[in-house]
């Protein structure tokens, strides 16, 4: 299989994240238009993906949304690549769900190749996907897609980003959560809890949520949930997040992350007034040839 731009020989699998209640945003992020006909971001991301060679889709949702996502989302996806759908569940005594790092090893059963983890509701451009696609035709490593900060933040309000930090040969060693990162300018700054505020330069590479893994994850994934969940049982706020569960990996030694480094634009829903934006960054993708008016033809 091949594109313009891309040679595929290999196919991988796309786990997409999108069991998420959106309370910033007030509602369903993912079934918001961004395109001129009406297209979804997480249109978009398929377009990329399997221009890339990721043709299996992996949906991670709630039952709860079950009929209405299948209905405004799935069916657009079912006619383009194969769909599983998997459910990642709340637990008793909670309403969200268990984080991100959950979220992965709810699709354990549906995975048996590479993989990548995007976010339903964020737009990673198409680079992401190629560079992924070359890293898993190299190696069976592990690898975080990353993005230098002042492409990832919003112009209507502060944002939490993962920061990320390397060793010599630039693997990934750590990633950093960082709270209420403003815009300003070019660069950024951050307001710690006691009112430190911190500037940021905007170069900094940090972790939109955009991973590479093999299968050998799920087991990885299952025991340290289990030592979360044993240490967090009585908390119903806490969250098992995908990040910080790598970061244990690569403490422990038990795994290689590979950070990969994308210079598209990204971006995302998080608050309302996104939408505006990210509809104006759609077309001005298209204006420059990156994407037809009309993403299916």
């Amino acid at each position: 299989m091949s594109f313009v731009g891309f040679v595929v020989n290999e196919s991988y699998d796309l786990v997409v994240l999108a069991a998420g209640i959106g309370s910033r945003f007030g509602g369903l992020k993912q079934v918001q238009p961004v395109g001129p006909h009406g297209e979804l971001i997480i249109e978009y991301s398929v377009h990329d993906a399997l221009r890339a060679g990721f043709n299996r889709l992996v949906l991670v949702i709630r039952k709860d949304i079950e009929a209405d996502f299948r209905a405004t989302i799935g069916r657009r996806l079912e006619a383009r690549m194969d769909v599983s759908y998997v459910f990642q569940e709340t637990g008793a005594g909670r309403v969200k769900p268990w984080g991100t790092g959950q979220a992965v090893l709810a699709a354990r059963d549906a995975v048996c190749r590479p993989f990548a983890v995007i976010n339903a509701d964020d737009f990673y451009g198409a680079s992401g996907y190629a560079a992924l696609a070359a890293h898993f035709a190299a190696s069976p490593g592990y690898a975080l897609v990353g993005y230098p900060l002042r492409q990832t933040l919003s112009e209507f309000g502060t944002v939490s980003r993962g920061l990320c930090a390397t060793d010599a040969q630039g693997r990934l060693q750590s990633i950093t959560e960082i709270t209420k990162i403003a815009k300003q300018g070019a660069s950024a700054k951050y307001t710690e809890a006691d009112g430190l505020v911190h500037l940021l330069s905007g170069d900094e590479i940090v972790s939109m949520n955009f991973w590479g893994f093999t299968p050998a994850v799920f087991a990885q994934l299952e025991k340290l949930f289990a030592e979360f969940q044993a240490k967090h049982a009585g908390d119903p706020k806490a969250e098992f997040y995908l990040p910080t569960a790598v970061s244990t990996l690569n403490e422990r030694k038990a795994a290689e992350v590979a950070l990969l480094k994308s210079g598209d634009a990204w971006f995302g829903i998080t608050y309302k007034e996104d939408l505006g934006f990210s509809q104006e960054a759609i077309k001005a993708l298209i204006a420059a040839g990156k994407y037809p008016a009309r993403l299916w033809g």
